[in-house]
């Protein structure tokens, strides 16, 4: 465990102190308070966890020095404080080393969710369908907002692909560890066999871009085709033009959007998933060693690449990057995620810290 030096402890409290200092003048100008108000806030939490080390630290020498007096009493009554100090402080170093670790700038974003079906045909897409059901329970019970972007349903039910936005607090620190192959392993109900099928679906979370990320010339960068929407079958869905497909032309990027009857709101739409698929790819650029390319992050959808595995038989949930099998398989379908999420996160955050130490 890195242990946070007693330097770099005073740093962090006294520009606490600073910070908090400027915004009492009241002599900051708009601007200058925003960006202030902002770095106190970041760094507050930050320096409440540099004070219990601090204060455990100061503790735990006093104690250390009471352990060495010659009333026995007294000696033994430090021993036993010490012991549970030493406890304290284990947990609270670990505290401060993982509110410094430099965070993913996108954590508090919302987030673009792409389900898709892989192997399995029918059942791959009723399997994509209880996937985002499982997502969108999961996001009510957080108080998120989930807005379906896109839906390519499929004729015996789910999805073949379907893309929806989340909006709420800490969306992608919560999701972003889903993307990837999920396999489900269960009776299909037109199985008259009884026989278990493997089926996959591939899940792909990305944080979802402002329009100050990701600069577009629309003039120069877009291809607009404007086309009549059809259904299943090549079913007319609307009698009018209102279908929008975009090329992005320095990238190839194409974005198809149509399920709205609003031409406008097909092509915002349309715009926002172009501008999340661009800024996700810089991103993949910029840290290549952690996210890899957008193609390998989700897989081909092959039953052999799994993140995950949902077994209806024995209603079980095994996620296989952390080895954690969780025989509550209903109650996750239903949204109860956090148990797995959080060891996903707890995981990461144990590498990153190991990381520090090497």
């Amino acid at each position: 465990m890195t242990r946070i030096s007693a330097d770099r402890i005073a740093q962090i409290e006294a520009r606490r102190d600073e910070l908090q200092a400027l915004m009492a003048t009241g002599e900051l100008a708009s601007d200058r308070f925003v960006a202030v108000s902002k770095e106190y806030a970041e760094l507050e939490p930050v320096a409440r966890a540099a004070g219990e080390v601090r204060r455990l630290r100061a503790e735990a020498e006093s104690l250390m020095h009471m352990t060495h007096d010659a009333d026995d009493e007294l000696r033994h009554m430090a021993e036993e404080e010490l012991h549970d100090n030493r406890a304290a402080l284990e947990s609270a170093d670990r505290a401060l080393a993982l509110a410094l670790l430099p965070r993913d700038a996108a954590d508090e974003r919302a987030a673009m969710l792409e389900i898709r079906a892989g192997t399995g045909g029918d059942e791959a897409a009723l399997f994509a369908g209880d996937l985002l059901r499982m997502y969108q329970r999961y996001a009510d019970n957080q108080g998120w907002r989930v807005e379906l972007i896109s839906a390519s349903a499929a004729e015996m039910g789910g999805y073949k692909e379907v893309v929806a936005s989340v909006e709420g607090k800490g969306v992608f620190a919560r999701l972003k560890f889903e993307s990837g192959v999920h396999r489900v392993q269960r009776v299909p109900v037109t199985e008259s066999g009884g026989r278990i099928h493997t089926s996959a679906a591939t899940v792909a979370v990305l944080p979802e871009a402002e329009e100050v990320d990701v600069q577009i010339d629309e003039a120069r960068d877009l291809r607009i085709d404007i086309f009549r929407s059809s259904g299943p079958g090549g079913q007319s869905v609307n009698t009018t033009d209102s279908a929008v497909r975009i090329v992005h032309i320095p990238s190839g990027l194409v974005v198809i959007q149509q399920d709205e009857k609003s031409q406008h709101k097909n092509k915002a739409k349309a715009l926002k998933v172009l501008r999340t698929r661009l800024y996700e790819a810089e991103r993949e650029r910029l840290h290549a060693a952690r996210a890899g390319a957008r193609k390998s992050m989700v897989g081909s959808g092959d039953r052999s690449e799994r993140i995950r595995t949902y077994n209806f038989p024995q209603g079980r949930v095994t996620d296989h990057r952390i080895n954690l099998t969780l025989h509550r398989l209903p109650e996750i379908l239903e949204g109860e995620m956090d148990e797995l999420l959080g060891a996903l996160i707890s995981e990461d955050e144990a590498e990153r810290l190991a990381s520090l130490d090497a």
